[in-house]
């Protein structure tokens, strides 16, 4: 099970994109914004980093990540790459440095997204 923020640009296309790589169906993803429910934390803490449960645990982060891809055939290389605890490290830096531009990146695809005004 994979959580993501519904609300969020970067986050739907992610998942659009997830969700056409799993061609066996093996992810259930679920927005956060819809389907509060089926949460294993509070809405902010689900919201502030991604989430995705892989046998009994469930993991934040690019920990999480690194799960989504072992479950996802053509992905399934760099999840078990990221078994190692040194490449999960670089991950996580660079998950964390996502977070830090993350706003921004959201205003910019929120933007791309809107029709434009015909002249």
């Amino acid at each position: 099970m994979v959580w993501f923020d519904g609300g969020c640009p970067l986050c739907r296309r992610e998942i659009a994109l997830m969700r056409r790589l799993d061609r066996r169906g093996a992810i259930t993803f679920v927005d956060v914004a819809e389907d509060a429910d089926t949460c294993p934390a509070s809405r902010a803490d689900m919201l502030a980093r991604f989430h995705a449960r892989e046998g009994e645990s469930v993991l934040t982060g690019a920990a999480a990540f690194a799960a989504m891809w072992r479950a996802i055939p053509v992905l399934r290389p760099l999840g078990l790459l990221a078994r190692s605890g040194r490449v999960l490290q670089v991950l996580e830096r660079l998950y964390g440095v996502f977070l830090r531009v993350r706003p921004r990146l959201q205003h910019l695809a929120r933007r791309l997204e809107r029709p434009r005004a015909s002249a």
